[in-house]
């Protein structure tokens, strides 16, 4: 019998994404649409970048590493040593943009049936990634009153339970905007090591801070080294969505090596984004 699985006809259709035939239509009638739907920077790349992407001059295109090029890596290291994080080149893994990443970060760390927990409101496609690998999240609520701060910790705990592999936060949020300070981070660092679970940090927005406030990056939390996970992408940071590149940072060796087998069944990440990256 022809059938569609359970999964697929479960996987959620972006929110996002429906909203771009009423976009698409209103510029066909001359309307100037303000996308507030999806995270498309409206600045331009860096002028080298583009200048490397029309001077390509290559015999063949070849496979990269399924960890990605180790030049291009060492190069993502020294920017995490510019912003106080130690991280060398063999804790990160180069992925097909920040989606493939947590994709293939939660395959790493979870079974079928095992929980997340999210603050909430989150970004929307954490359900079809989730829902991918049959992967529950639960949600703890963050409120508009309060700036979308950091749920307290107590909440948190209430979600935890014996199927509870990770919690992932988005810092800066998307889509709330909302900065966690240092002092959250820490509070939620210790509720890591205590339950001894994942921190997955959605980071890619890192460089989106305002009114002279600071990102604190999860990689700075010494104590729980083994236990975080950052998700990162150039396509905020150099407003290079369609070029997908993202990647994967941890000291957790086991993590890294898991997530490299799931990387080489897809052979290489983008060989041209990594270029001009």
């Amino acid at each position: 019998m022809l059938k569609i699985s359970k999964r697929g006809q479960n996987m959620p259709e972006s929110p996002i994404r429906k909203l771009v035939p009423y976009s698409e239509n209103a510029k066909q009638k001359g309307i100037n649409v303000l996308h507030l739907n999806i995270g498309q920077p409206d600045i331009l790349p860096p002028s080298n970048v583009i200048e490397k992407i029309n001077n390509f001059q290559v015999e063949k295109i070849e496979y990269s590493h399924s960890a990605g090029i180790e030049e291009y890596r060492r190069k993502i290291a020294k920017y995490y040593s510019e912003i106080n994080n130690t991280i060398s080149y063999k804790d990160i893994l180069i992925t097909t943009g920040g989606s493939e990443a947590l994709s293939t970060v939660l395959n790493c760390i979870c079974d079928p049936g095992d929980e997340i927990i999210i603050p909430d409101p989150y970004y929307a496609n954490y359900n079809g990634f989730s829902n991918a690998g049959n992967i529950e999240i639960k949600a703890v609520k963050c409120t508009i009153n309060k700036g979308f701060q950091l749920p307290k910790i107590s909440d948190f705990e209430k979600k935890i339970n014996k199927k509870t592999r990770a919690i992932l936060i988005c810092n800066p949020g998307n889509p709330t905007g909302a900065l966690y300070t240092l002092s959250e981070i820490k509070a939620l660092a210790k509720l890591i090591k205590q339950h001894n679970l994942f921190l997955i940090a959605d980071e890619v927005y890192r460089e989106f801070t305002y009114d002279q406030l600071t990102h604190h990056s999860i990689l700075t939390l010494e104590d729980i080294q083994k236990n975080t996970i950052v998700i990162d992408s150039i396509s905020k940071r150099y407003s290079l969505c369609g070029a997908r590149i993202g990647c994967i940072v941890s000291k957790n060796k086991e993590v890294i090596n898991t997530a490299l087998k799931f990387s080489q069944a897809r052979l290489s990440p983008p060989i041209f984004g990594q270029l001009a990256a």
